[in-house]
Formats: C-alpha cells, structure tokens, sequence
C-alpha cells in the first residue's frame, strides 16, 4: 500500500524532500523537480486536498504545484523579503506565508492578488506556524524567541509567550484539551507531534539526545524514546493513521519508525527503517 510522506531535510541550509513511499518495498517516486540553484527550497507544504503542494524558496517566491500532473500552477511572488523559512494551509485556498523579517501573510491562490492579511508581531525570521483545526487561531514561532497567537481576523497578537530561551521552531496544536503544561528536555526542540491514537505528545531534539522523546500527557512522563540519528532530528512527521512517523535529521538520514502497531496493540517503539530514502545527493 503506498502511502504519501513528506519530510523536510537540511544540510547546511534547509532543503526538502516530498516522497511518496511504498510501505510494501521502500520505493520512492520524485512527485516534483525544483531547480535548486536559481533558489535553494527553505519550506514545503502540503495543501488539505492532498493534491497541491506549496513550496517557499529563498528567493521569496513560492511555487504551486499539481502533484498529479507534476505541473506548476502558479508562482506567488512579492510576498516577503527574503527565505519563506515556513508555510501552513488553512484551508484547500488560503496559505499561510512566514517571512525572514518576522512578517505573516495570508494568500488566497484563487485570486491575482494574493495577499487578503498580514500579522506582525514577531521581531525577527518566522520558523514555525501551525493553524489550529477550527482555522480561527494561528500559532506562530520566530527565532526571536516568541510564541504569538492570532485570531484569523485580527492583525495583533492575542496572547504573547516569551518564555522560551531559544527560537521557537516547534509549535502543535493539542487536539483534546485546552491547557498549558511545560515539561524540561535538557535538549532544544526541534520538532512537536501529537498522536493520533494516544493522548502523548512526540517531540525531537537537537544536541545532545538528536532522538525522538514520547510522552504522556498531561503528566507529561517520558515513557518511551526513539534513538538512532546521529545529529539534531529537524523535522518529523506522522502517517495518516498515527502508527508510524519519519523523521529527517541534519545527519543526512531519514528514518521510519512504527510507534503504534494497532495489529499487535505493541506501545514500544520499533527499529527504524532505513531503506532507499536513507541518502539523496540531489537533495543537498
């Protein structure tokens, strides 16, 4: 059964890597070709209708793309100035746009002039966005250290967090209840999950763990964790049916791990599979 897994890569600079892989054989497919040296890609997104995908570049433009017909459909330019270092749907037309100066911009891709909404709050690069699933709230992460949180109408911060100590590149939704809980990691925050079958949250690090934390929530008790990368795990991300999730580090490596086995009900989490995705020269 093939199914379809879109992992962000970085080396030295953050590239992206959109795969659709066959669970049967570890095979991939190359579903669009960008060419990386008029701009390096620094974000990808993939649209709700999981036909479109959006791709933000170095350059400031943001190519559409048709995975179906392999065609692109239209460029969005003059949105920021400088890397879209992140982007988020709303819904299947509205696109959520970070910029390197702290600015947010929403884009309707039906019209000519894309451009509908800004938000600005954020002092420096925007590094993590994520819409909550009503669509009438936006958390954003910048790397100047804040967590801002917008009504969809409203071009001011609702709420403003300035607790964290670093960029803040991690930010997820819970999907049960309202409530802050803080737990300490020793290790910087790379990536947040909630699971899709459990009432536990994944995390995964940079120096010095580069693993992959689970835990309970709300308790927020470490009950399991997921080792075998090498350098700081930037990115993860979950199959549709929550049972396993694949992750892209800065070691050149990505990997895929079954977390919730439904056929076996096992919690621990397996060996991960490293197959034909594990090295692609091309995605440098």
């Amino acid at each position: 059964m093939a199914k379809v897994v879109i992992v962000p890569y970085s080396s030295a600079v953050d590239h992206l890597l959109s795969l659709p892989w066959n669970a049967s054989n570890g095979s991939t497919t190359a579903l669009v070709t960008v060419n990386e040296s008029y701009a390096p890609i620094t974000s990808v997104s993939w649209a709700p209708d999981g036909r479109h995908i959006a791709i933000g570049q170095y350059n400031s433009i943001v190519d559409l793309y048709d995975v179906t017909t392999k065609k692109l459909l239209r460029s969005l330019d003059g949105i920021h100035d400088g890397p879209v270092g992140s982007l988020v749907w709303n819904n299947d037309h509205i696109l959520t746009t970070g910029g390197a100066l702290g600015e947010i911009i929403n884009n309707d891709i039906r019209i000519q002039s894309h451009g509908v909404r800004s938000y600005r709050g954020h002092g420096d690069a925007i590094c993590g966005l994520k819409w909550s699933s009503c669509g009438k709230h936006l958390a954003s992460g910048g790397m100047d250290k804040l967590l801002n949180i917008w009504d969809v109408s409203r071009s001011t911060p609702l709420h403003r967090f300035n607790n964290h100590t670093a960029a803040v590149r991690a930010v997820a939704w819970c999907p049960f209840k309202d409530n802050k809980e803080s737990v300490e990691t020793v290790s910087q925050v790379c990536g947040l999950l909630w699971s899709k079958n459990e009432h536990e949250l994944l995390s995964s690090h940079g120096p010095e763990k580069n693993q992959i934390a689970v835990w309970k929530y709300p308790s927020m008790t470490k009950i399991a964790e997921l080792t075998g990368h090498t350098s700081s795990v930037l990115y993860m991300t979950q199959s549709p049916d929550g049972c396993q999730i694949a992750s892209a580090s800065d070691d050149e490596t990505l990997k895929l791990w079954t977390i919730n086995d439904k056929s076996t009900k096992k919690k621990t989490p397996k060996s991960p599979y490293v197959g034909p995705t594990n090295m692609y020269s091309y995605i440098r």
